[in-house]
């Protein structure tokens, strides 16, 4: 078989054995080869549509004359590397160098030469996929633009390692410590590492300039930092997420579909190796979509790390079957039945976040052979119908309604409601992702079904009936189900573990310290107990 070899830095090529093959003239075909190419995973041909044909009157027809331009690009005659049924299309790399990845996995080797380092980074200064963007795709160009973020950022990385190069005197090493800065104007360790050798080469004129330019500019961006604070020389073979496994990682995900005992189709992915974690389904979820989101994604692939991670899709909601009869705790207790059921595990530890964790209590009751480890994050035992005052149930139905006129419109302040209280600490771009993420998950009047359901939710009478080693996190300052409501379940669960993070969000945001916390929370729970 021969070797492929797809380079995305500077204009996309493809080669066989060196030669440069010839790709499709049409520029929305080579971007979904290279989007192919990078994410690495299977894709809903649906999906694909959305991403690239919005316009065209038959966007499946669209698709299906760009994967005959592709394979006859990246297939051979004993080699089908380009693979397509009636529901999803994927690009299998596993016999494909791409250049990014190979740039990705030699970074992981600390001792690199200073000469194979300059190599690297002049290979990632190249722009990356140039020629093929697609202003009139707003889908495809938001994951371009993230590519080349990663691409950026990868350099940054290569130049702090050769900025901090102790081997190098600062004469030599400044210029890649000034690029590294431009790169990163507001990284601190790159602006100590350009002040330090600045003072160590004497140039106190610059030094005196730039020092007082710094400072105001990490002080209007309300950052802390000191000239005098050590510069951080970790290379990326040492960060905790690295981009080429998280692909991988995604490219392993397997997607199946299982039957509830109505009829309704659930859809449930595992990924992963080693002792189980079963997620339950919570609002909102998409088991493709997730994977992109700035929320769930970073907690899922570390989980993913060391654990058998399987999660699935609420009925009425992402993959699974939106056009249901019944919405209610019972159903969704259910659900997770059958999910297990067809997964064929014997013992897991169960994880329910918000809504979810009233169904993992459930489950957690009637079937503590089946669980070894609980885990609740977010959760509460009672809806807001119960208990509630006349005021509290108006305030809920007028949202209901707005919910019912809004859900999928252009304007996205109906949905800014859940946002800002889902994630009152999320950047603008941020919000905007998940009101998106919102509309493309469920449809209004299922929005609507969900928020009626959970406000009947009550498992209050089960919480001391649990027996299996239980751990209740909540975020200190979560502004949609208050820290004491976390407190109290923990309370209510024997001998149930209680652990508060440092955070606002009812959903933790990746960037945030919390989500590393959370994430260290569970592991340390499960190897524990």
């Amino acid at each position: 078989m021969a070797k492929l070899r797809i380079n995305t830095l500077g204009e996309l090529a493809v080669f066989r054995d060196d030669q440069p093959l010839t790709l499709p003239a049409s520029k929305r075909a080579r971007a979904l080869l290279a989007y192919l190419a990078l994410t690495a995973r299977p894709h809903r041909r649906d999906r694909l549509c959305e991403v690239f044909w919005e316009i065209p009157d038959d966007p499946r027809g669209a698709l299906r004359w760009a994967l005959s331009k592709i394979r006859s690009v990246v297939n051979e005659e004993a080699t089908d590397r380009l693979t397509a049924d009636r529901e999803r299309v994927a690009l299998e790399t596993a016999s494909i160098d791409i250049d990014i990845n190979l740039l990705i996995s030699a970074l992981k080797n600390p001792a690199l030469s200073v000469e194979r380092l300059q190599v690297i980074a002049s290979h990632l200064r190249e722009p990356m996929l140039t020629g093929i963007d697609l202003p009139d795709q707003a889908l495809f160009q938001q994951w371009l633009t993230a590519e080349r973020e990663d691409a950026k950022r990868l350099l940054a990385k290569t130049l702090s390692r050769l900025a901090c190069n102790p081997d190098h005197p600062p004469n030599k090493a400044i210029a890649w410590a000034r690029e590294w800065l431009e790169l990163e104007p507001f990284d601190t360790d790159a602006a100590t590492q350009l002040v330090t050798q600045l003072e160590q080469l004497g140039e106190s004129q610059e030094l005196e300039r730039l020092t007082r330019e710094l400072t105001m500019r990490f002080r209007n961006a309300a950052i802390s930092w000191s000239p005098t604070k050590r510069a951080d020389t970790r290379s990326p073979a040492e960060d905790h997420v690295n981009t080429v496994e998280v692909r991988q990682l995604l490219a392993r995900q397997k997607v199946q579909f299982c039957t509830a005992a109505d009829g309704v189709r659930i859809a449930y992915a595992s990924v992963g190796q080693g002792a189980p974690i079963v997620k339950a389904a919570n609002w909102l979820s998409h088991l493709e979509l997730d994977w992109d989101a700035p929320i769930w994604s970073p907690l899922f692939r570390e989980l993913a790390r060391d654990h058998f991670f399987i999660r699935y899709d609420e009925r009425g909601n992402g993959l699974s079957d939106w056009d249901v009869g019944e919405l209610s705790q019972e159903v969704f207790v259910a659900d997770l039945e059958t999910v297990v059921e067809a997964s064929e595990l014997e013992r897991f530890a169960l994880l329910g976040i918000s809504q979810g964790a009233a169904v993992s209590i459930e489950y957690a009751v009637r079937h503590p052979q089946r669980v070894s480890h609980l885990i609740l994050f977010g959760g509460y035992a009672a809806g807001w119908r119960i208990g509630a005052t006349q005021e509290t149930i108006k305030e809920r139905e007028a949202i209901m309604t707005l919910t019912s006129t809004g859900w999928g419109q252009d304007n996205p302040a109906y949905r800014q409601i859940f946002s800002s209280t889902f994630m009152p600490n999320a950047t603008a771009e941020e919000l905007s992702w998940f009101n998106e993420f919102q509309r493309r998950t469920t449809s209004p009047e299922n929005a609507v079904r969900f928020l009626s359901a959970f406000g009947d939710i009550d498992v209050r009478d089960r919480l001391a009936k649990v027996s299996v080693p239980t751990l209740v996190i909540h975020s200190l300052g979560d502004r949609r189900i208050p820290i004491t409501i976390g407190r109290d379940i923990a309370a209510a669960i024997p001998n149930a573990e209680f652990c508060g993070l440092e955070s606002d969000g009812h959903l933790l945001l990746g960037r945030e310290p919390a989500s590393k916390a959370f994430v260290d929370a569970v592991r340390e729970f499960i190897e524990r107990t």
